[in-house]
Parts: C-alpha cells; structure tokens; sequence
C-alpha cells in the first residue's frame, strides 16, 4: 500500500528546538555632567527637564556645582529634577558615563576612570596626539557629538548648531551696525523711502541658509555665492523665495563685497577653510560695513580674520568691522542648551532601552558612526590619517 506522500522530509517532522528572542535587559545609566572649565564655554548638555525624564527611566545624574548657571539653569532646577549636585568635581569624573559640551582637557581625562565613556564634541583641528594617546592609555571609549548620525543620515547635532551660527550672525551684525562709535547707523527693515541693507553669504550650506532666511526676515537685499549650482538651488528652494545667487566668480563677487553693508563667511572646506575674499577686496568695502567670519575655527574664508574671543569680540581693519569669533554658538547658551539637550536626551534614553552603551553602538548605526575610540583603541580612519596613529575597524572589535 502507498503511504501518502507529504511535502515535509523525516527529519522536518521531528519536534524541533523553539528559538525565542532574547529580551534586552533595560540598562541603568550612570551619568556626570561636570562644569565646563574651557575659556568662554557657556553651555550644558541637559537641561533640568531632560534630567527629569532620564531620572523618571531610573538612572542616576551627577552635576558639579554651577554647571548649568551660565546657561540660565540653577543646582535646585537639578536638584528638583532628581539629579544629584557635588561640589566634588573628581567624583563627577569617576561616573561610567561623562557627558560634556567641550572635549575633556588632559588634566581632565586624568579624573576618569579606566573603560568609562565620554560623550562630547571632538572638535579635531583643535586636539594634539597627546590627546588620544591619553585616552588609549586609560583605555577610555569616546563618542563625537559632531560624528553622531541621525535616522535621516545626517549630523543632527551639527546641523542644530548652524542653525544657531547662521541666525546668529544677521542678529550679531544688526547689533554692530548700531553701534554709535564704529557703526554705520543702518536698521534692518523695510523702511518707506530708505534702501534696504545689502547683505552678501558666502556658502549656501546650513549656517549660509539660515543667515539667509534671518537677513530676509528682517527686510535685507541678500546676495548668495557658493561653488556648488546644487547647494544654490537648494537654498533657493528651501527660503522659497527669489534670491540672487552666483557662483563663486571673481568678478561678481568683488562687486557685491563692494556694496554690501555684511559679509558673512560660511565654506568650511576639508582641512581649512578656502580663502574667498582677498585683502585687497576686504580694503574695498565700504566704511562701517561689517565681516561675520563663522568659519573662523578654521581659518575663516577673509584674508582680514584674526581670531576675537566672546569678551573683545571684534576689530577694525580698513575701515571694516571684522566680528571673528569661534563657537558663536556658546554666545546664546541657554538656547544652544536646549539643542543639545533636546537631541541627546532620547539617545541616553535609547542607550539605557538597548541595555547599554555597547549594545546601543551595535544596534544603531548612528551611534557607532560617532565612536572614535573603544576601550583604549582608535577606531576612525580620518583620525589615523590626520594623526598618523594606527587604527583597527570598529565592526572586528564589537562583533
């Protein structure tokens, strides 16, 4: 007699093992936000309301005294939020998890415990050897703000800080051009019967489009050159409005330096950013006009920059206002807190979800892009290459 046939081999019938998922244990996260020691930094990465919601998931917060002051945030508005206040900065130092706006100085790094992580900006064309042949010595893991991806793929934060650099460099040169003494005395604005104030950007990245859409908020003429015809059109089409856009052209340019009352420089370029305007196209501008050189941190894009700081923000030179300073940004804290805090709280949050910082990098791709060093070893080819250290693929050390 025929057995009937069936689809199924002998082995397949035979009961097999059930594979269940495997629950993410929910990690409890252990963080120290110290007050920043460097020069004119201002900022906070947690405002009061983020610490309450990290608290609310059960992990712990440990702030040095004063921390949040500069930005507008008191010790009882972290208090009250559940974090714990120290006057002891080393013991803020010694938590699992180091949470900064600046890169920890040497001394710092010191303070920290081995195989703790530091979450901060890196700001690479400001750091030394010394620094990572530091962190490879206590066998730190860092991560860079400025290399954090975002689902979209692209760098959140870095981009919410140009936001800020780009608005703030009109309202900055609308505060020059007040001035009594060095000032040429223009308003922004429609005024019946008076020319508008010519304003010219050079780059249509986010700092340009965002000193763009502030200077035509405010009633300005704005002239906009970039080498890119793409980076053109898509600033033309995100403003949604006409502009005059250029190439970056000798010749257009010079006349537009000419007769503008702001120039605002934002070409960042790779390693340093291209000189675009020459001393002798600076020497041509009109008296009282005034130079927003955001790209100052590297090199700025005026032959005129020098660096300024937050205290003596800004020089003559050939009857031009020249407003240099790094970190525009650190000149509005409380807001530039709020950025910061608005984008890493729910990072934190999906940290502690995936069980742990080293689960979280090998589960987010965003995450483990903005890892630079793990456990003591460099892991960014950029910084191997601009440093000449050896390096090791983070995808052989964490899989």
């Amino acid at each position: 007699m025929n057995r009937p046939r069936t689809p199924f081999t002998t082995s397949q019938l035979i009961p097999q093992e059930e594979t269940l998922e495997i629950a993410r244990a929910k990690g409890e996260l252990f963080i120290g936000l110290p007050r920043e020691a460097y020069f004119q930094e201002r900022r906070i990465c947690l405002t009061p309301d983020a610490v309450k919601t990290i608290v609310n998931n059960g992990h712990r917060i440990l702030i040095e005294k004063d921390a949040g002051l500069e930005a507008g945030y008191t010790d009882r508005e972290y208090s009250e939020a559940g974090a714990n206040i120290t006057n002891n900065r080393n013991e803020v130092f010694e938590c699992p998890i180091i949470l900064k706006v600046e890169p920890p100085t040497l001394d710092e790094l010191k303070l920290i415990k081995p195989r703790s992580v530091i979450i901060s900006a890196l700001q690479l064309k400001t750091r030394k050897k010394a620094y990572f042949e530091a962190l490879e010595k206590r066998k730190l893991t860092a991560m860079a703000f400025e290399f954090i991806k975002d689902e979209a793929n692209s760098f959140s934060l870095v981009r919410a800080l140009s936001e800020i650099a780009g608005t703030a460099s009109i309202l900055i040169a609308s505060e020059l051009m007040s001035n009594q003494k060095n000032g040429s005395g223009l308003l922004f604005g429609n005024i019946s019967g008076v020319s508008p104030v010519e304003v010219v950007v050079i780059g249509a990245g986010t700092v340009g489009e965002y000193a763009v859409k502030t200077a035509l908020g405010l009633g300005a003429n704005v002239r906009v050159f970039d080498s890119s015809v793409t980076k053109l059109r898509r600033i033309q089409n995100n403003v949604g409005r006409f502009l005059h856009t250029s190439t970056l052209q000798p010749n257009n340019l010079l006349e537009a330096i000419k007769k503008c009352d702001i120039a605002v420089g934002a070409i960042r370029g790779m390693n340093r950013s291209p000189i675009i305007v020459t001393e002798d196209s600076v020497r041509k501008m009109k008296k009282g006009s005034i130079i927003i050189d955001v790209c100052v941190d590297m090199g700025g894009c005026f032959e005129t920059t020098e660096m300024t700081s937050h205290e003596n923000p800004f020089f003559i030179k050939h009857d031009v206002i020249h407003y240099v300073v790094p970190n525009i940004p650190a000149r509005y804290p409380r807001s530039a807190s709020l950025t910061i805090s608005n984008i890493f709280s729910p990072y934190l949050l999906k940290i502690a979800e995936n069980g742990g910082f080293e689960n979280a990098i090998r589960m987010d791709e965003g995450l483990k892009n903005g890892l630079y060093f793990y456990h003591g070893i460099l892991t960014n080819k950029t910084i191997a290459d601009w440093f000449d250290i050896p390096y090791n693929d983070l995808n052989l050390l964490i899989f």
